[in-house]
């Protein structure tokens, strides 16, 4: 059978640790992979040597890629290939301005949705059923694949507690809790690890750099699963990042989550944040069981194969199978701004 040629096309650093392991399934099984780096937001330097990166789109053209995976909201029309929608973090309730859920705005760019478990599958169906220009396939979260290898998991002498947050003013737990994690982490009592998203104001990020020693380390990376992995407890707010520390049957202490649900710690009063994480690390069975249904119903894979079942997904497409009734939209102004953005105005 000649390769298939897959392309990643991505704007944030994160997006790499989404899409790694799917690439190490298309590449263990004798197939292409390559990535396009679209926008300032995302570093080049993150990709290793061996890693094949397109330049430009003149470059995309002639790779003429089978399928596009896209850990977006949108993807251009005009480079080659079924698009297919495996998302950039799961759905944490964030409300758009036309005060719809972020998480289910159809943009009508993707053949393909690859949704993580029921919770999302449902609505997805539900769209796919009212626009009939795409399609649905329930297959898990790539970027969780190496999150249920625990075998080289770093073990830790004392409680870790991993801090994160979203860069929204409006949602952002960060400066909030700046003055009351300085104190906990001055105590010795538990080991801090602090992980920011990309977009973090950097006067959040300096303040939070100056408390680094021997009790808090502050840590940028484009992998957050090695932090979730060693975490006993998440402190955090909005961020979808906590529903992946969920996964691992952990509890998260949110502060002002927009959307608390029943198997949150949410806080809103920062004087309680060190009484709500003793009661996390206790563990306790009732929340425990809580957590245990969210996973059930948002993604009930801990196989690790959720990158072989969406590699299988988007080869139905190709095959013709689970296509789409009808074809996407015109989106002739989206489509006019994405050439603008790329600066690319060939009509081939």
């Amino acid at each position: 059978m000649p390769t298939k040629r897959y392309l990643f096309y991505i704007s944030q650093n994160y997006s790499y640790a989404i899409l790694r392991p799917l690439q190490e399934v298309i590449l263990a099984r004798g197939d292409q992979a390559a990535w396009f780096l679209e926008g300032s937001e995302v570093n080049g330097k993150f990709l290793t040597v061996d890693e094949k990166r397109l330049l430009s789109i003149d470059e995309v053209q002639q790779y003429k890629a089978h399928v596009v995976f896209v850990p977006g909201n949108v993807v251009p029309d005009f480079i080659p290939g079924k698009k297919v929608g495996v998302f950039h973090g799961f759905n944490a309730g964030k409300i758009n301005r036309r005060g719809k859920q972020d998480h289910f705005n159809i943009r009508g760019c993707f053949d393909l949705y690859c949704t993580q478990g029921p919770n999302t599958t449902e609505e997805f169906e539900k769209l796919a059923n009212k626009h009939q220009h795409f399609s649905v396939k329930q297959t898990g979260w790539t970027a969780l694949d190496p999150l249920f290898d625990l075998t080289k998991v770093k073990q830790n002498t004392k409680p870790t507690i991993l801090m994160c947050s979203t860069f929204s003013r409006a949602l952002t737990c960060a400066p909030h809790l700046f003055e009351t994690v300085k104190q906990l982490s001055a105590s010795g009592k538990w080991q801090w690890l602090i992980q920011f998203h990309p977009k973090m104001p950097v006067e959040v990020i300096e303040q939070y750099k100056s408390l680094e020693g021997e009790h808090l380390s502050f840590i940028e990376t484009d992998n957050v699963i090695p932090l979730l992995q060693q975490a006993d407890v998440m402190v955090c707010d909005t961020s979808s990042v906590l529903m992946m520390f969920l996964m691992l049957n952990k509890p998260v202490v949110t502060f002002n989550n927009i959307s608390p649900k029943d198997y949150m710690i949410n806080i809103s009063d920062k004087g309680r944040l060190e009484e709500s994480i003793e009661y996390a690390l206790s563990y306790p069975e009732t929340l425990q069981a809580k957590v245990k249904a969210f996973i059930d119903d948002t993604h009930p894979y801990v196989d690790g194969e959720s990158s072989q079942r969406v590699l299988d997904a988007a080869d139905e497409l190709l095959a013709g199978k689970n296509m789409a009734k009808k074809s996407k939209p015109l989106n002739l102004l989206r489509k006019f701004k994405m050439r603008k953005k790329l600066n690319y105005w060939k009509l081939w």
